[in-house]
């Protein structure tokens, strides 16, 4: 992925923060609170180019780089961190086919996921498979030129209308990943969405379960090598995890604006309540952990952007930005007293939407492990 100079990067991130302020902030609590699904917004997203932000010019995308898909994804999610999911899960299914598919796949894929008539997403998770991808159960069996897939999916994003899923299966060779062409809709073939899940937060975007009962699948849309594709995933999920630290970073940065904003228009004993020392250290407090956030944020990216292995680094950045976004919604919560537990401010959603980064992507206790286990590898190298 080569580098994307200043200015352009610049230019993208200003873009996008003027659409959030234009055409998401007058909106957001109407759709949030209506669990409804923003079209016209997606659409417009469409149109910008963000579902084929880093993928190659030569593909239909925009080419950018890691950096700046970021501080796209930092600013969408500071105006509604369901926006962010439009892409992150999009993008990391056209990222496997850019970096391990076959140029057939390429040519034929990436395009129509670039332009966003095609959405993508990731078929990994299974009930009893979270955190835990190598317990996956969901098999696929070789017949002739095609794969028999049964087996069932859970927290699939965008399951509905995704149009391309990169499906971890079981495979007689291992793990392996295999792209699923599908029609938009809860059915396709024998694909069918077995539960749509209610959330706490992340509303306006469907989060599903999905079953593949005797589905068949062209062998030409296996990725790479039978057997090696949990590894393929796992790779590009480390860009999952960055992102995951950019919304955070987006949700506390919202969470902050807002605490600072109401500390100045809030009084009590005759003066803003920003003015009393105990505010005061609750906000001195939240600026620094959101700057650490998103310095641990950039960091990150920047090793992965230069192809420098960064599982450490890319957990760091997600368990801390997380923490910190968690952290900030409460403190903005309680700086705001009882009106920040009402819908009439942001700061409610803002409470419902950080627990997400906590879990998603994996949980921050398995961030934990594989921060100590990569640091302890490192040590004996």
């Amino acid at each position: 992925m080569h580098a994307t100079d200043p200015e352009t990067r610049a230019e993208m991130i200003a873009t996008v923060r003027r659409f959030v302020a234009r055409e998401v902030a007058p909106v957001v609590a109407e759709f949030e609170h209506a669990d409804e699904y923003p079209e016209a917004i997606v659409e417009q997203m469409k149109s910008m180019g963000l579902f084929g932000i880093t993928i190659p010019e030569e593909h239909g995308g925009l080419g950018l780089d890691l950096l700046t898909y970021i501080g796209v994804v930092e600013e969408l999610s500071y105006g509604w961190m369901s926006l962010s999911g439009f892409i992150n899960t999009h993008t990391i299914a056209a990222l496997i086919i850019k970096e391990f598919g076959n140029d057939e796949q390429k040519q034929r894929l990436l395009p129509r996921m670039c332009s966003g008539e095609w959405r993508g997403g990731l078929s990994l998770s299974e009930p009893d498979a979270g955190s835990d991808t190598r317990n996956i159960s969901c098999r696929a069996v070789r017949d002739g030129d095609e794969y028999v897939v049964n087996g069932t999916k859970a927290w699939v994003t965008n399951g509905v209308r995704a149009s391309v899923l990169a499906l971890a299966a079981r495979t007689d060779e291992g793990i392996s990943c295999l792209i699923v062409e599908k029609e938009p809709g809860e059915r396709s073939g024998g694909i069918s969405v077995s539960k749509n899940i209610a959330k706490l937060g992340y509303k306006g975007i469907e989060t599903v379960e999905m079953s593949y009962v005797d589905h068949r699948i062209p062998a030409a849309n296996l990725i790479g090598d039978a057997g090696r594709g949990l590894g393929y995933i796992l790779s590009v999920l480390e860009v999952g995890r960055i992102n995951i630290a950019a919304r955070a970073v987006g949700v506390g940065r919202a969470a902050f604006d807002a605490a600072l904003q109401y500390a100045q228009d809030r009084h009590t004993m005759g003066k803003p309540i920003g003015e009393h020392q105990a505010i005061q250290m609750k906000l001195a407090d939240m600026a620094t952990k959101l700057e650490a956030a998103r310095l641990l944020t950039r960091s990150a990216a920047e090793r992965k952007q230069a192809g420098e292995r960064c599982d450490v680094e890319a957990g760091m950045a997600k368990l801390f930005a997380s923490e910190t976004a968690f952290e900030l919604a409460t403190e903005a919560m309680r700086i705001h007293g009882g009106v920040g537990y009402t819908q009439e401010f942001s700061v409610e959603r803002l409470y419902r939407d950080a627990p997400l980064m906590i879990i998603g992507e994996g949980t921050n206790e398995i961030q934990r492990l594989v921060i100590a286990r990569g640091l302890l590898a490192r040590a004996s190298d």
